[in-house]
């Protein structure tokens, strides 16, 4: 179950068998069902997630009772509401399995203490948060400059077997667009 985190990890910092041994300790694995909430608004964070398998969502509701998706995660990805998780203050967002997953979690009060025990993981997570944060920028970029017309047809043509994995309204919301305007997308092509 590990494997996967670990290969992750030394894309980017070197780990002995020992450190390697003494990570595994702080981290756990969970098994999380389709339309499991691991975060809801008005909590505090505690955990942040490496996927194993499955697909996630961060969402938010909107003042008009809207579901706004902010972020997917899928396979050998992170995910977690950082704000919350470092601040330890109440999120305002969702964080929810959409298919049933397994992950491997760590835990924000145990975090400190194993970047002390383990510096280079500093290196791993700034990484990390690095390639999250320009994806963030690039999406920012598109919702501003595409229409969500051109943004499905992008996302269609990168990442195909990823849109057929997420249901319809979810990727309508992550768009900006509407279910209906979205089947017609699809029945375009």
């Amino acid at each position: 179950m590990f494997k996967d985190i670990i290969a992750h990890m030394k894309k980017f910092i070197s780990l002995t068998e020992a450190e390697e041994e003494l990570l595994i300790s702080y981290l756990t694995v969970k098994e999380v069902k389709k339309k499991e909430q691991l975060l809801r608004a008005g909590e505090i964070c505690q955990e942040n997630y490496f996927i194993i398998k499955g697909l996630f969502r961060l969402y938010l509701i909107t003042s008009k009772g809207a579901e706004q998706v902010i972020q997917f995660g899928i396979e050998g990805w992170w995910i977690t509401e950082y704000h919350s998780y470092k601040s330890g203050m109440p999120s305002g967002f969702y964080l929810q399995a959409v298919e049933n997953a397994t992950v491997i979690a760590i835990n924000r009060n145990t975090q400190e203490e194993l970047f002390g025990k383990l510096p280079q993981l500093e290196r791993y997570f700034r990484f990390v948060l690095e390639k999250a944060y320009a994806a963030q920028l690039m999406r920012i970029h598109y919702i501003f400059n595409l229409t969500g017309e051109e943004q499905y047809r992008m996302m269609v043509e990168k990442y195909p077997a990823f849109v057929q994995r997420i249901p319809q309204y979810m990727l309508a919301s992550f768009l900006g667009i509407t279910p209906e305007f979205l089947s017609m997308l699809r029945a375009k092509k």
